[in-house]
């Protein structure tokens, strides 16, 4: 699992069947900072995010498990994050 920022959305007319009725957004990793790190991703919402929300994120057979085992599907929304705390 990891954090990341949306910071766009994506529509599709034309998609596989398993992505009908699931909305898709444009994710940029972050750090724990907050502070961007590498690149960004599409991943399926599956907890009504919106642009500039801070969220956490999930990958591969985790994400597929959220969305249905024969989804088209390799990440994942599955949290709103409201803060983030780290001793250093």
């Amino acid at each position: 699992m990891y954090i990341g920022r949306v910071i766009g959305n994506i529509v599709a007319t034309t998609k596989d069947e398993s992505l009908l009725g699931r909305k898709m957004l444009i994710v940029e990793k972050l750090n724990v900072d907050l502070q961007v790190e590498g690149s960004s991703e599409i991943a399926i919402d599956t907890v009504g995010a919106g642009n500039g929300e801070i969220v956490l994120l999930t990958k591969g057979s985790s994400a597929r498990i959220i969305t249905g085992k024969e989804s088209a599907v390799d990440t994942a929304i599955v949290a709103i994050i409201d803060s983030v705390e780290v001793d250093k």
